[in-house]
């Protein structure tokens, strides 16, 4: 069985098949978030603060930390202020890390104050982010989001994204990284541009499990982008995506609806014992519609089923 090891200084978790799903708390991310960005440039991260208690309250099993505020020179900037801002996240929860940045010297700044073992995200599979971000992998000795895109940029092709994928983990293999190591995000495209996107990832989840022997995850959000009622359309896709293997998600935890699908998901894919984790979650939660008078036995067999609902809709 495949397991991905993360980890704090004092927490370890573990991503994999037979595992709850890993809900990666996507909200450090100034990323189309003006005010945010503001607010880290300028020293000021009480938004960052409450954002971590926000993400640890409402269930999330490790945080993604991003200090990516601007593009210009972000090789200068993005380092000091990535260390800056994990320092502070270590402080506030003793969850995983990832540490999420396109700049290679930002992520070997993040490598250095980050305890336990953190997921990086991310390499793709371009030639020369390869022999630059999986030398860090190896020396660190901690796991990686591989992305399926390459220097020909996203393929609209899923065969295309899966070898891609095989790429990384081949190469990441060269270096001594073992494919439970490697955390593939096939890449989930909005389903309001290509209406088979949902199918396309649902199949290539299945094929990296069964291929690859990866863990997965993906940034969903991006499946409802562009279209209303996007919490909807999220909440759908989750358990969708976990039922066809899929592992972990990098995603809102305090969208309610989201994380009830993946308690849910988790108990109906037999990763929740005797569904302890849902029983404490929801137990307290007040009905916000009244109970209906009488209620159906659930049904033992098909037959007895079928009799059951037939008297309890004649009486």
């Amino acid at each position: 069985m495949t397991h991905t090891i993360v980890a704090s200084a004092t927490k370890e978790i573990i991503i994999g098949f037979d595992q709850p799903f890993c809900v990666i708390g996507e909200r450090i991310n100034p990323t189309g978030r003006k005010k945010l960005a503001a607010e880290m440039q300028a020293g000021d991260f009480s938004t960052v603060e409450a954002d971590v208690l926000a993400q640890v309250a409402a269930g999330a099993t490790m945080l993604d930390v991003n200090a990516g505020v601007t593009a210009v020179d972000p090789n200068e900037t993005e380092p000091p202020l990535l260390r800056r801002t994990l320092e502070l996240v270590q402080s506030l929860t003793d969850l995983p890390i990832s540490i999420d940045s396109s700049v290679p010297s930002a992520l070997a700044a993040g490598l250095e104050v980050t305890k336990g073992r953190p997921l990086v995200n991310s390499v793709t599979g371009e030639e020369d982010r390869l022999e630059v971000i999986l030398p860090l992998i190896k020396k660190y000795n901690v796991p990686v989001v591989a992305i399926s895109n390459d220097e020909s940029g996203i393929s609209e092709d899923p065969d295309v994204r899966f070898e891609v994928a095989k790429k990384i983990v081949q190469h990441a293999a060269d270096y001594g990284i073992p494919p439970h190591d490697i955390v593939v995000d096939p890449l989930v495209m909005p389903i309001g541009a290509m209406g088979t996107a949902g199918l396309q990832v649902f199949a290539l989840v299945r094929r990296l499990r069964e291929e690859l022997k990866v863990n997965t995850t993906c940034g969903a959000s991006n499946v409802s982008f562009g279209l209303p009622h996007r919490h909807g359309i999220n909440a759908a896709f989750l358990p969708m995506a976990i039922a066809s293997g899929m592992t972990s998600a990098i995603m809102n935890p305090v969208r309610p609806a989201e994380m009830e699908a993946v308690h849910a998901a988790n108990v109906l894919m037999g990763n929740d014992a005797d569904c302890g984790k849902w029983i404490m979650t929801y137990r307290d939660r007040v009905a916000t519609t009244a109970a209906p008078a009488t209620e159906t036995a659930p049904a033992t067999g098909r037959s007895g089923g079928r009799r059951g609902g037939r008297a309890a809709r004649r009486g």
